[in-house]
């Protein structure tokens, strides 16, 4: 075999099929599209299953693809071994219903024998134990000699999962040699040695289970190959494992660059390279493909890596974020096969950089208190209250809590971790609940059953006459309202919009014979049901009335102007931001809109006020608004964006402005961008990691923002004492320079007051065993000015113990050991004597340790016993 490199053997291979009438299709995005049963893509077939099910055609029915796949199972194991890796691309060829069984092993072989040229004494096959056809190819037609071909069961030769198409495979394998094998006579595939390696995987998909053992014979079969490209590569270019193979090697070289270490030269620092190179890869093409940092599926997956890695960059001395950096050397490798890398990097490497200094900020802190919490335990189970802070506060995933513990031999109360965790996401639902996120109580649903569902005409029609189908006061049905009571009821048509995909309901009225009605709410139920809630003005309404029903059209307008500034708003941000950007929730009433959306950090002015600027060219320009249901499949092909996530009917809406912005949408829009009159954002802010939000308002919405401000500004002037609004900034610019000067005499007269401390303790410094002792409490003393104190002192009295307490609240205790002080004491550990007499808790290292104390009195002696102890 000639040695070829990744991007070769990926080209050579698409190439082969290409020549025998597959149509090559790029990589489909690691996010699946419409299958929520995965959160990653994590085989070559899996975003084809529309194709294999006959949901999608292809024009040839045969396909070739290079698959970049992400699967984490052995997340904890990566690193650790060699064998283990997160990322991973799939060549695959395949067939919907078109060619045999025959030809994909004719072709499969061809491309082993005279594409990569294997030396065919290397190769062995194995096909299910009853596929005589598949055997028969490979023996009669292929020519592979049977004491090269293996038999084997179903738990190896048999596709399936669950219920669902499946078949038997054959497996193509590379004799390693005897150097890795187990050295007992008859080994062979399927022997659990390290020499036969799988590297060809091709599913003759011939049934349908029942997934109850029973099959039928599907009428048109499919062929359904896999086969790993980095394991390929092991054994193009004559390497033991993925980390050696030419891409990733260099990622690997690039890290150690970066470390100024060397791989291969110590076992443990060689896990940390192969936890951070392994890591980087799969971080950068999740980005890529739109997955942000977060604490929930997929994003919670990419932040396990990245903290995993940074946790592992500390280990080999890298306190600074470099893992960005990274990203140049994963992007060259690969951007001629994926070009949306290269033109991701930027977003790939900002989002990277700010999810390592988040980290940073916090893994310090945590790591120490972990490391204290180990050293204290009674036990060899870190509770679940202690794990469950370290992730609530610190942003420690449970697994590196537990891959940390484990290097100590300890294990995590996981029960009492995710009890914690249930209640915690309880309490949110129950927030949610409390602001009726959620809607109608199941009562509403049982209430009108049998009642025939309203129909929605509210599009197109503000003012409809129709008829009260049913009628219902303290959740129970009724015949009849009157003056005063607030009640619920049914209508045959209802103009009325109900709450949905962020829109707020309409309000307006409803006229009887001898009646009015204030419709206050309007909530489509979970079975279909319309639902509106109304307090009687005045007269009565009774069940069967012929009735008017008016929407508030005025609050609809607004409505509408802030709806349709939304849709604008997310293309603005896509073009200023990037293609990152997705819809991650929104709100909109008659008063304002609410967009949360993917994004890594604050926005600054300038991109702010070009997003608006960008909005309100869309405004002006006068941009036609059209609404058009139809087909899913066909809204599709427009490219309109669609909430991920989301489900959807067969048919749809999609909102069309202009040609600037395309999507799916059940509400209610203007008929032109002109009627929304100008567009203003409000404020900017975080929601939560990796979700920004956007609060913004429109038409006459925004005179009322104007004149807010306006008089808040009128107010600052009065207490700044200027006259006029136009005075604000000047006198701003003096108080700020006063402001300075106050705080630098401020300054000042601490450090002289940190002087006179520091020469007085100096001179008062006792003597124990050759050492200075400094043992001392303050009043009115910060703890900054504190940790100041003990750093002057210190440079005073090189070999000392010295303890020093801030009297307060708290009573913050810092503990300094220096010079031949060492040789005897840890100020971690003299703190933790304190504290287990005097009370209270705290931590440190060898030379530092803060924390804070109960008991005062005794604070003197208590320092003298342990010293002296």
């Amino acid at each position: 075999m000639k040695w070829t490199s990744v991007n070769d053997l990926r080209e050579q291979f698409l190439t082969f099929f290409e020549e025998k009438n597959h149509i090559r299709i790029g990589s489909f995005s690691l996010v699946p599209e419409d299958d929520n049963s995965l959160l990653l893509i994590n085989s070559g077939m899996a975003p084809l299953k529309k194709y294999f099910l006959g949901q999608k055609k292809c024009a040839t029915n045969r396909m070739t693809s290079s698959q970049k796949c992400i699967r984490t199972p052995d997340i904890d194991r990566v690193g650790i071994t060699s064998r283990h890796g997160t990322f991973f691309e799939m060549l695959g060829n395949f067939s919907f219903g078109d060619y045999s069984k025959k030809d994909a092993i004719t072709w499969a072989f061809e491309f082993v024998s005279e594409t990569i040229k294997m030396p065919l004494e290397r190769l062995f096959v194995t096909v299910y134990e009853d596929d005589d056809e598949a055997y028969n190819i490979w023996v009669n037609e292929i020519k592979i000699p049977k004491d090269h071909m293996v038999r084997l069961g179903k738990d190896d030769n048999f596709w399936e999962i669950g219920a669902g198409p499946c078949g038997p495979c054959t497996e193509l394998y590379f004799d390693r040699g005897e150097a890795y094998g187990c050295g007992q006579e008859g080994c062979k595939p399927g022997c659990d040695c390290d020499r036969f390696v799988e590297f060809w995987n091709i599913v003759f998909s011939e049934f349908n289970s029942d997934g109850e053992g029973n099959y039928k014979e599907l009428e048109h079969k499919n062929i359904d190959t896999g086969m790993g490209l980095e394991r390929l590569a092991c054994i193009v270019q004559g390497v033991d494992n993925l980390f050696e193979v030419d891409s990733v090697k260099k990622v690997i070289a690039a890290v150690c660059e970066k470390t100024g270490g060397s791989y291969n030269s110590n076992e443990k620092d060689d896990v940390s390279i192969r936890v951070i190179t392994d890591h980087i890869r799969s971080s950068v093409f999740m980005i890529s493909d739109q997955v942000m940092p977060s604490n929930e599926g997929r994003g919670y997956i990419l932040r396990r890596l990245l903290r995993r890695a940074v946790r592992h960059g500390r280990k080999l001395g890298l306190t600074d974020p470099f893992l960005f950096e990274l990203c140049d050397e994963v992007i060259e490798g690969s951007r001629l096969a994926y070009p949306e890398l290269e033109q991701n990097k930027a977003h790939i490497k900002d989002v990277i950089k700010s999810e390592e200094e988040k980290f940073r900020e916090t893994l310090d802190q945590g790591l120490e208190l972990l490391s204290n919490i180990i050293a204290n335990l009674k036990s060899k189970i870190l509770p679940g209250e202690l794990a469950f802070k370290l992730y609530d506060t610190f942003g420690f995933p449970l697994e590196i809590i537990e891959e940390i513990t484990a290097e100590a031999s300890i294990k995590v109360d996981k029960a009492g971790f995710d009890e914690l965790m249930k209640k915690q996401r309880q309490t949110a639902r129950d927030a949610r609940k409390k602001t009726g996120d959620l809607g109608w109580q199941p009562d509403d649903v049982g209430l009108f059953n049998g009642v025939a569902t309203s129909l929605f005409v509210g599009y197109s029609s503000f003012n409809v006459k129709t008829k009260v189908l049913a009628l219902a006061k303290d959740n129970a049905r009724v015949e009849s309202v009157t003056a005063g009571d607030v009640c619920t009821l049914v209508v045959a048509q209802t103009p009325f919009y109900s709450t949905s995909g962020g829109q707020v309901n309409d309000t307006g009225s409803i006229v009887a014979k001898n009646g009015r009605l204030d419709v206050i709410n309007s909530q489509k139920l979970a079975n279909g049901q319309v639902v509106l809630t109304a307090s009687v003005a005045e007269g009565k309404l009774d069940v069967n009335e012929e009735v008017e029903c008016q929407v508030d059209l005025e609050r609809r307008q607004a409505i509408c102007k802030n709806h349709s500034a939304c849709h604008i708003l997310q293309k603005a941000l896509c073009e200023v931001l990037g293609e990152h950007v997705t819809q991650a929730g929104s709100y909109v009433d008659d008063k304002r809109l609410r967009f949360d959306f993917t994004h890594f950090k604050a926005l600054d002015k300038e991109q702010l006020a070009a997003t608006q600027q960008k909005v309100n060219e869309i405004v002006f320009s006068g941009q036609s608004v059209d609404v058009k249901e139809m087909p899913i499949e066909e809204a599709k092909q427009t490219g309109a964006t669609a909430l991920f996530g989301e489900k959807y009917t067969n048919n749809v809406r999609v909102c069309f402005i202009g040609d600037y912005s395309i999507e799916f949408c059940g509400g209610t829009h203007v008929s032109n961008t002109s009627q929304i009159n100008v567009f203003k954002i409000i404020s900017e802010s975080s929601v939560a990691a990796g979700v920004r939000r956007i609060e913004a308002t429109t038409s006459a919405n925004v005179l009322a923002v104007v004149d807010q401000n306006d008089e808040l500004l009128q107010k600052i002037a009065e207490l700044l004492k200027v006259n006029g609004i136009s005075e604000i900034e000047k006198r701003l610019d003096l108080t700020l320079e006063e402001l300075a000067n106050a705080n630098s005499e401020i300054k000042k007269l601490r450090n002289q007051k940190i002087g006179t401390l520091v020469s007085l303790q100096t001179e008062n410094a006792r003597q124990l065993n050759g050492l200075s002792l400094v043992i001392q409490k303050f009043d009115d003393t910060k703890p900054e000015e504190l940790r100041l104190l003990c750093d002057k002192l210190k440079l005073k009295l090189t070999d000392s113990v010295i303890v020093l307490v801030a009297l307060g609240e708290r009573n913050i205790i810092l503990v300094n050991v220096a010079g031949r002080a060492l040789e005897k004491y840890e100020a971690a550990d003299i703190m933790k004597r304190i504290c287990a007499t005097l009370g209270g808790g705290g931590g440190g290292k060898k030379e530092l340790a803060q924390g804070n104390i109960l008991k005062i009195q005794g604070l003197e002696e208590e320092v003298l016993r342990v010293l002296q102890g």
